[in-house]
């Protein structure tokens, strides 16, 4: 059976899903209706650890949907985030405003970031209602992280390609979007994937994944796209498995039976990250697994082999805030210069120092901060705009964010995403506990509408909104600052100079040292 009914009429707070009868909350002040915590696939614990997500269990009577069901076991060291985690996780919740189940709003899907390791769908600053309230049908979901996401081993690949179970949870989030969505007001054939961080690079890779035909429509990717970064491309099939053999072997004798036994904490404080190390290739995190994602995502953009559709995506003024420990040495401009030139070899030097000025002490602090916003994210950002624009017919807008106010001080990773959703909620990875003014919400809601506008039909603009043009051979970027206006990426030079490493779209594999 396609989709779900309910009784009456008017849609009310219970809803039929294929599994069983949901439960939300009363409307709110807005008209939304909340529903949180419902399981799109079974618990991946016991024998389903490591494994494919399986169908949710069905369920008679009408089962609560009003709390947040527990995140995801984290593998940041030290998380202090709070909220139950578990590796029971795999729930998703919806915000809609429709009052008629055949309303067909656009839906709008949420991946939350956090590298793969850590982060949750109960984040207060991706609460849909607001988003909702504009007219889109607005999911999130949880996804396993860490060593339970994405540990790549022979003995698992017996049963089917391992290494990518935490994209395998995203691919079943959309299925269920497809399947339900419709008795939450949504059209299941208008939906937009968004993200931020790893959640962007997710929507990156899905688009590249022949699994997602059909699954999503539009994609927005904010602060993220093809999963490389300062030390080079994702992890081969090859390398993600040497890695999970290694720990398999420490672990559990090279028992994957003997590790499915184990205490799920246990196994979490066995495999810790920090944002010290790369999580592109010092992590378990997303791989080339040969199934869902079959190649280097950047190459198969390059062929033209990703999803035709309309793509909305960009990167913040300070990306690298809260990367500078990967950041190369800047104790001096000669030992900047020096690690420089180990990277991208003294022949390059002149157009290096070019872009990223090493003078003086100074300078080389600057260029150093500079450089790694542009390796970790930007560049990566650029290549995903500058490859789906020249590779396909599909519409493509690109954005700069980069305001600042007494609320967001620095335009750091992760700040635009209270605007995006007009949640405005306080700047903690910045360290500010400034509440916002009414030009942050006026900024908020500009926000809010340009991509509401995208998720509905493919474009920014409308009536009464700074006019956005697409993304075209100059580099166009609609700059997100106090001012709202249009112009030439300002990075480009520097993203070039990085894109020239790369090679049919990857990169070099010798900067993982």
């Amino acid at each position: 059976m396609h989709g779900s009914i309910m009784s009456g009429a008017r849609m009310g707070r219970t809803v039929r899903t294929q599994a069983g009868q949901v439960r939300g909350a009363a409307r709110d002040g807005n008209g939304v209706l909340a529903f949180k915590g419902i399981p799109y696939a079974a618990p991946p614990v016991g024998p389903l650890r490591w494994r494919a997500p399986q169908a949710p269990k069905p369920w008679t009577g009408v089962r609560d949907a009003v709390t947040f069901g527990e995140g995801a076991l984290s593998s940041l060291e030290h998380d202090p985030r709070p909220g139950p985690r578990s590796e029971d996780c795999l729930t998703l919740n919806v915000w809609t405003a429709a009052t008629e189940p055949d309303a067909k709003r656009p839906v709008m899907v949420w991946i939350h970031g956090g590298g793969f390791q850590f982060g949750s769908s109960a984040n207060p600053a991706t609460d849909g209602s607001l988003l909702a309230a504009k007219g889109v049908v607005v999911v999130s979901f949880n996804y396993r992280l860490g060593l339970f996401g994405f540990l790549a081993h022979p003995d698992l690949d017996t049963q089917a390609p391992s290494g990518n179970f935490g994209l395998q949870d995203q691919l079943a989030a959309l299925r269920w979007v497809k399947a339900n969505i419709a008795a939450f007001g949504g059209d299941p054939g208008n939906v937009t994937l968004f993200g931020e961080s790893a959640g962007a690079m997710a929507v990156g890779m899905l688009m590249a994944s022949p699994l997602a035909r059909g699954l999503f429509h539009k994609a927005i990717g904010q602060s993220g796209a093809f999963w490389d970064g300062r030390h080079g491309p994702l992890q081969g099939f090859d390398e993600a498995r040497a890695r999970g053999t290694a720990f398999v072997r420490e672990h559990a004798g090279g028992s994957i039976a003997t590790l499915r036994t184990m205490p799920a904490e246990q196994l979490n404080e066995a495999a810790p990250w920090s944002l010290a190390r790369d999580h592109v290739t010092q992590a378990f995190s997303p791989s080339i697994d040969r199934y869902v994602v079959p190649d280097v995502p950047a190459r198969r953009f390059l062929r033209g082999e990703q999803m035709h559709i309309p793509l909305l995506a960009g990167w913040n003024g300070a990306e690298e805030f809260p990367f500078m420990p990967l950041a190369l040495p800047a104790r001096s401009a000669q030992a900047f210069r020096a690690a420089a030139a180990e990277i991208f070899g003294e022949d390059r030097m002149a157009d290096f120092q070019k872009l990223y000025p090493a003078g003086t002490d100074a300078e080389a602090r600057t260029s150093t901060a500079a450089l790694n916003g542009d390796m970790v994210i930007g560049e990566q950002c650029w290549q995903w705009l500058r490859l789906h624009r020249t590779s396909t017919c599909a519409p493509v807008y690109a954005y700069h964010f980069a305001y600042t106010s007494p609320y967001t001080p620095i335009a750091s990773h992760v700040t635009e995403i209270p605007f995006v959703f007009g949640t405005l909620t306080p700047q903690r990875i910045i360290g500010s506990t400034t509440p916002p003014d009414a030009t942050d919400r006026a900024l908020a809601e500009v926000i809010m509408s340009y991509w509401v506008n995208f998720a509905t039909s493919g474009n920014p603009n409308a009536s009464g909104l700074p006019p956005w043009p697409s993304h075209d051979e100059r580099g166009i970027v609609q700059v997100l600052g106090t001012t709202i206006e249009a112009r030439p990426n300002p990075q480009a030079d520097r993203f070039a100079f990085l894109g020239s490493f790369r090679q049919d779209g990857v990169l070099p594999m010798r900067w993982r040292d």
